[in-house]
Formats: C-alpha cells, structure tokens, sequence
C-alpha cells in the first residue's frame, strides 16, 4: 500500500502516527508533497467535518515581561517598540470580544504578559473579564503565564473554558529560545490546568532556526499531554529580537509542518496562528488544506493581522463552513460602542495603547 494513504488510515483510526512514522511521512512528502497536504485534508475532514472555527484574542496587558524568549517583541531583554500598558479594563476587553463576535469568533482570549500574574487586583479584574467574555456569547479563553492548582480551579469555577499556554518549541532546543524559565515549569502548568477541569490549549512558533525534528518532537509531547487545542504560529520577525533576521521558511516547508501535526493528532483542534499571512503568503488556504480546522483571526498581540470577513471569505470559497456567521452591528451595539468610543477619547493620557 501506498505509504501517504497507510498513514492516513491509521490517523483516521484515532491515535495518530508516530514520530518515526511522522519522519517517513516527510521523507515522502519531499517528493509528493500535495499528496500528504491532501490525505491530511481527508484526516481533518474526517474529524472535524467542513467546519472550521474562528478565535480572537486581546493584547490584554503588553510589554515588560521578565522572560527573554528569543521571538518576543514583549520581553523587556530586548529592545524593540512594542506597547508597554498595564491590564486593561474587563469593560475595554469585553468590547473587543463583542467585536471580535461579530466577526465570527468563537471563542475569545486574554492574553498577558508577564512570567505570572500576582497582583490580587489583576486577578479580580481577570475573573470579571471572563463574565464580560462570557456575556458577549463567546468562550472565553486565557493565557496568564505559569498557574499554580488554586488559581486554575478559581479559574474554571468562573467560567472559564480553555486556558492557554504555548510550550513554543521542542524540549531539546527550548535552551535555545528562552533562559529564564525551565521547560518543565510550562509543562506543569498545561498538567495543573487540566487536573482543574479546563481545556488546554497549547502549542508553539516554527521557524525559530529548529528542524523537522524539533517539530515532531514537540508534536509527540503535546500528544502525550493530550492537549485540546495546538495553536500554531510562524515567526514574524521583530526588529530587536535576537531573531529579527532568522529567514523565512518556505510555505511549502509550513504546510508540510501543519501536515505532520494533523497526522499526529488527528483528532485535535489544530489552530494558525500568528504569522500565516506573512509567511504562507498566496498559499494561505493551503493551511486548512494541509489539515488546520481553525483559525485565529484579527489581530495578534503586538502584530496585525487579518480582517475577519477575509477569514470568512476564504472558508467558504474552500467548500467548508465557518462555525458562526459574521453579522452586522446592531443598533444597541453601535450605540454602546459609541459611548465606549467616546469614552476612550476623553481618558487621561498617559496609558499607551497597542
């Protein structure tokens, strides 16, 4: 039997193929490989049906953050001029999910810079949130750093669906991107969310000057940890970063990458991400092709990114169905986004926004 197809059929099983088998699939990729970006459409298919799921998140409190990740615009070990702003109100958050609603997402995050919130009145403002997320008709999702258990069953007991924590890259070259925290410390905090009750959601960035074998090699872990959700992004480069001049990989490099993952997970939410655009360019579609069943839409966290009804557009002109329809602003909407508006422009300066 054809190799491509007898891999496929054992994902289609449910377990997914291993690492050695993830490393044949490539060999033969090298050489076909729309013939693997079709048999992962199939796998996808399979699992997920056409439907394909939209996320957005908030760039809920930017910069600073003591970790020096090497990709990072929001390290403060790095010189670059992303946004430095303090936690933002769950009224200014729940108006971006509201937004990010109309547009079609699902589900909707808030993200935080910073190795992990300590500050009572942070998290008292982050439970708040969740309800705010919550009422606009949208699971709300979070990504705070390191949890500890309390913390993440407070979580879960308000409300919260699925909590965010991207190991970004393999074990074994994680030295390579991050020195202020160990690898383990990541690891604990997807086990402690889960033990609570949460969904996990948990990924990483390819194109940080690892191989195929760092890939496969996180993609085997996540397996293992039985995440619900792999997000996965594609270096954008920031000036400043050490990183700022790592060449882009080849779209078809990219695809093969978001191959491999659906063939190893089949079952799983397989998320793009943060740099698609960029460097999938003309190829975009090709990564729900290649097996993604969703997408983060809008903007990312110091980067722009696409307009939702782009997202939408592209969906549907693939034959599959977003999971929510984009609608218009109704009248109640306009006027209370107005009056946020408003509010916005006579605010004291002095808070930098992103």
């Amino acid at each position: 039997m054809d190799l491509v197809e007898q891999l496929k059929r054992q994902a289609i099983k449910g377990k997914g193929i291993g690492a050695g088998e993830a490393f044949d699939l490539v060999v033969e990729g090298a050489d076909r490989p729309f013939a693997v970006l079709a048999a992962a459409s199939e796998i996808r298919e399979h699992f997920k049906g056409k439907k394909i799921t939209l996320c957005g998140i908030s760039n809920a409190k930017s910069g600073r953050c003591s970790e020096d990740c090497a990709f990072c615009a929001q390290s403060s070990h790095h010189p670059t001029n992303a946004p430095v702003y303090p936690l933002k109100t769950p009224g200014e958050i729940a108006a971006e999910a509201r937004k990010a609603a109309r547009g079609g997402a699902e589900c909707f995050g808030i993200v935080t810079s910073g190795k992990r919130i300590k500050a009572k009145k942070e998290w008292a403002a982050i439970f708040r949130t969740i309800a705010g997320i919550t009422e606009a008709g949208l699971t709300p999702c979070a990504s705070l750093g390191l949890l500890d258990a309390e913390k993440a069953r407070e979580l879960k007991a308000a409300g919260l669906g699925r909590y965010h924590h991207n190991l970004e890259t393999s074990r074994s070259y994680f030295p390579h991107i991050c020195t202020t925290h160990d690898y383990d410390e990541d690891v604990g905090t997807l086990r402690t969310a889960k033990a609570a009750g949460l969904a996990v959601c948990a990924g990483g960035v390819i194109g940080l000057g690892e191989g195929i074998s760092h890939r496969i090699e996180l993609a085997a872990l996540l397996k293992e940890l039985d995440v619900d959700c792999v997000p996965l992004n594609i270096l954008n480069p920031v000036k400043g970063t050490p990183l700022a001049r790592t060449p882009s990989l080849p779209p078809l490099e990219i695809l093969m990458t978001i191959a491999v993952f659906r063939f190893m997970l089949p079952a799983k939410e397989l998320k793009l991400c943060g740099g698609k655009e960029k460097n999938l360019r003309q190829l975009l579609p090709l990564g729900i092709v290649a097996g993604a069943d969703s997408l983060m839409t809008g903007d990312y966290l110091t980067t722009a990114g696409r307009d939702s009804r782009l997202d939408i557009e592209m969906i549907l002109d693939l034959g599959l169905v977003p999971t929510r329809e984009a609608r218009p602003l109704c009248a109640c909407e306009a006027r209370k986004e107005a009056k946020a508006a408003a509010g916005k422009k006579r605010a004291p300066k002095g808070r930098a926004r992103g």
